[in-house]
């Protein structure tokens, strides 16, 4: 066995350990009858894959803290509506007692439909944005007829105001540290002048939004369509200047969170605004489509901020100790790389405006 299987032998052990107390109630509360096997790749909740002869039946996953069970009921309503509109999506299984959920000493579980798909975790060319859109723009139009008022509302998401004023305070109470810190003082400063150049951001309507559309929310066909939005605890009303802004942040950068070297593909954004305009149809006026140009890089440079805040306060994002030394330099990478990327989108404005 080689030492990578043993490897990940070793984590499901572990990841199925990590639960041995709760699962079997879990199982029967279900009435599952096949095999728990961990699945990767939730960075956010427990994920497992309940196995009948060898196939995939459902996913059971344990919901992490910052979430409460009721965020069931808004993705009840939200996978219910999108059914109904005739979409893939992931569908809610009650338990033998009809309980969308089950709370267990480590938290709140649930159940899911397994839908058939496979994940991509970057955009390596414009065709797959154009059909990730595609679908992003039929969620978007399925919800605009949903009515419903949600019952987990997060808190302060993309505050872009707040995140620089946090890293304004830490720039001004800086005293003369290490070379990180002093690093972190010099690319601050260069971060929060670029936010002062940042275009006006339309004040457009909250829209039912996915809230989280990184490429690895959405699972593909073997066609390369893309089947069906995963992942619905961030579902809520949001502008499309950050539902938007922030996939384009993440789809149309290649190289990566953690490259040395960012640019902003304005191809692969073309394409996703083609794709996202035939899914969506005439769903957005103009103010909102031109909202998606100046949100991208509002998000580029609000998580510019949030990385850099990270290398004062040391407590937030999480880091690879196999490329950095701690993670604050890893942070100070990565503030470094959002701030390019937001440069690069800041002087592609007038070729992006016009893709939209």
């Amino acid at each position: 066995m080689s030492a990578g299987a043993m490897s990940e032998r070793a984590s499901a052990g572990d990841a199925l350990a990590d639960v041995a107390a709760t699962l079997p109630a879990v199982v029967a509360a279900y009435g599952f009858a096949g095999e728990v096997q961990p699945l990767a790749g939730g960075l956010i909740n427990r994920t497992y894959a309940i196995v009948e002869d060898g196939v995939p039946v459902a996913v059971l996953q344990r919901l992490h803290p910052v979430f409460s069970g009721e965020v069931n009921l808004d993705i009840e309503a939200v996978s219910a509506h999108l059914a109904a509109c005739g979409m893939d999506t992931p569908r809610l299984l009650r338990t033998r007692a009809g309980e969308l959920w089950i709370d267990q000493a480590d938290g709140a579980w649930r159940a899911l439909s397994f839908v058939p798909g496979h994940t991509r975790h970057r955009v390596d060319e414009p065709a797959q944005a154009h059909a990730a859109a595609v679908l992003v723009g039929r969620f978007h139009r399925a919800l605009d007829s949903l009515r419903h008022d949600y019952v987990h509302v997060r808190a302060g998401v993309h505050d872009t105001a707040a995140h620089l004023a946090r890293l304004r305070g830490h720039l001004e109470a800086a005293a003369e540290g290490d070379e990180l810190q002093r690093a972190g003082v010099e690319l601050g400063g260069e971060i929060l002048a670029l936010a002062t150049a940042l275009p006006a951001l339309p004040q457009v309507r909250m829209r039912h939004s996915h809230g989280d559309l990184k490429i690895s929310n959405l699972l593909f066909a073997d066609d390369g369509s893309a089947r069906c939005l995963v992942d619905l605890d961030t579902v809520g009303r949001q502008s499309v200047a950050y539902e938007l802004g922030d996939a384009m942040r993440s789809w149309c950068n290649p190289q990566g969170e953690d490259a040395d070297q960012m640019r902003f593909d304005g191809d692969i954004f073309a394409a996703a605004m083609a794709g996202y305009r035939e899914g969506a149809g005439d769903l957005l006026d103009a103010e909102e489509r031109a909202a998606i140009v100046a949100g991208t890089e509002w998000v580029c440079v609000e998580l510019a901020a949030r990385f850099c805040v990270d290398v004062f306060a040391d407590a937030y994002f999480g880091w690879d100790a196999q490329r950095y030394p701690s993670r604050r330099a890893h942070n100070l990478a990565r503030a470094r790389g959002q701030l390019m990327l937001a440069r690069s989108v800041s002087g592609m404005r007038s070729a992006l405006y016009a893709a939209v």
